[in-house]
């Protein structure tokens, strides 16, 4: 089992690395997209804005190296920002079109239903998830997020919700796509545990 991680300069990809390594997984940083073909199972992780990240997979062909990996039927796992460039478009710093895996769209918290909560969300929270292969044996765990935005889409490919002043998606799947809003990797065991089942995925 090869996991690859796809770096397009968004984020801490050692930590991300460093959570395999102590599942006793295989992961490496993937900087070439030809060699996206070559691993079972993909991490699109990622911190910062989407119009950067998604420009940035355009300018060097990953995006389309992504689409084909999964188009093949394996599985991609997008973790905070890049669980949002696998939907249609994000309105952060006007609108950008995304990877297009779901329908849907990524938006601002709303200041007025976020009531006194600060934004962005930062710190621990509860994810309350359904019966999803990603979260089993995990009953609504306390992950850690750092986010302003949020997934708006159909409830049929919502496997995880969070409460912050109101509710949002936190997590997604549709298919082979998996998408989780928090951070797995710096989540301790209950994040490991994410990340466990999502190599187990399809044995």
């Amino acid at each position: 089992m090869k996991i690859g991680i796809v770096d397009y300069n968004m984020g801490n990809l050692a930590s991300v690395k460093n959570a395999f390594k102590k599942i006793g997984a295989n992961a490496e940083i993937v900087k070439n997209p030809e060699n996206i073909k070559n691993y079972d199972k993909l991490i699109l992780p990622g911190v910062g804005a989407f119009g950067d990240a998604i420009k940035h997979l355009k300018s060097t062909g990953m995006d389309e190296a992504i689409k084909e990996f999964v188009k093949s039927g394996k599985y991609l796992l997008g973790v905070c920002l890049g669980m949002q460039l696998l939907f249609e478009k994000s309105e952060e710093f006007g609108e950008n079109k995304g990877l297009g895996f779901i329908k849907g769209e990524v938006v601002y918290f709303d200041k007025q239903r976020v009531g006194e909560h600060k934004i962005p969300h930062m710190g621990w929270n509860k994810l309350f998830n359904n019966n999803s292969p990603l979260f089993k044996e995990l009953n609504n765990p306390y992950l850690y997020f750092v986010h302003s935005l949020h997934a708006v889409c159909d409830e049929k490919y919502v496997i995880g919700k969070t409460i912050y002043g109101y509710e949002f998606v936190s997590a997604v799947n549709k298919d082979n796509v998996f998408g989780i809003q928090p951070h797995p990797e710096k989540s301790h065991n209950e994040g490991l545990k994410i990340l466990k089942n999502f190599v187990k995925l399809g044995e």
